[in-house]
């Protein structure tokens, strides 16, 4: 199945645009084809119809029965522990790092990328060193092969030589 994630009661949503942006909220109710019913009772989005392209369906989804009041929408999840398994979604941490980057000053974003190159010369310092070393393990290894390599053509030779004569 292509899909794993539909427009259904309970289905947690992330709000990408308008009023709320940035908050969750279940859908209680589909309305029509462009608009739902949801709720937030936990994360501030009051109940009310919000068009469903202003929605990012997570993985999550409450159990609950359709439309629900709101009572029973915030028990479902706090029971779910939601506000937690989204805290530690790799969702909210980009969110997150997306938001702190935003707060950045000059001088932060300076800092910054100051850190990263002194993070990358200490990083191709240490591979040029390895790589190195590989380098000179593998020319030792191939200079104690090579006498064996020049015994064993050597008779070759003297083979072909001897055949050569007869």
């Amino acid at each position: 199945m292509p899909f794993k994630r539909f427009v259904q009661t309970g289905r947690v949503a992330y709000i990408s645009d308008g009023k709320y942006k940035g908050k969750l909220c279940a859908i209680v109710d589909v309305i029509n084809q462009t608009r739902a019913l949801v709720d937030g009772p936990e994360s501030g989005v009051p109940r009310c119809g919000i068009r469903l392209n202003q929605l990012h369906l997570t993985k999550f989804r409450l159990r609950f029965p359709y439309t629900a009041s709101t009572r029973v929408v915030k028990k479902a999840w706090k029971d779910d522990k939601l506000e937690e398994k989204w805290a530690n979604s790799m969702w909210a941490k980009k969110v997150e790092a997306k938001k702190k980057r935003l707060a950045l000053t000059d001088f932060d974003r300076f800092k910054l990328r100051h850190a990263r190159s002194v993070r990358n010369k200490l990083r191709t310092s240490a591979f040029l060193y390895l790589k190195k070393q590989a380098k000179k393990e593998a020319a030792s290894g191939a200079a104690a092969k090579k006498p064996e390599k020049k015994k064993a053509e050597g008779k070759k030779e003297k083979s072909k030589k001897v055949e050569k004569k007869k």
